[in-house]
């Protein structure tokens, strides 16, 4: 019977470990790092309650393109788009592989991570 158990536990182990997030964090409050091709990244601090569609964003500066002026983030499903303050679109991005990957309007790659 302990032998049963033994494998019964590695089992559940393997399939609680940790493994890259299926859909987008349930939460998007917190430090995240934008970051584009040929350009440092930069940290931007999101706000909204958990599980919220949208909330605002500030960024710390030295974020390339215009995303310095970030002021407003909306999820729809797995599509996350970045807005100045008055609604107009900065990029949009679709969550994959524990990361949000996409396109600044201008057509810039764009990555956006914890």
């Amino acid at each position: 019977m302990l032998l049963l158990a033994g494998c019964a536990g590695e089992q559940l182990t393997a399939a609680t470990s940790s493994s890259p997030q299926a859909g987008p964090p349930t939460t998007m409050s917190g430090r995240w790092f934008l970051a584009a091709p040929n350009a440092p990244p930069c940290g931007i601090n999101f706000s909204g309650a958990n599980g919220a569609p949208e909330g605002r964003m500030a960024p710390e500066g030295g974020c390339p393109g215009r995303f310095f002026l970030s002021r407003r983030w909306s999820l729809a499903g797995d599509a996350l788009t970045i807005s100045e303050d008055d609604g107009q679109p900065l990029g949009t991005l679709k969550f994959a592989a524990g990361q949000f990957d996409g396109e600044a309007v201008t057509g810039m790659k764009i990555t956006l991570a914890r």
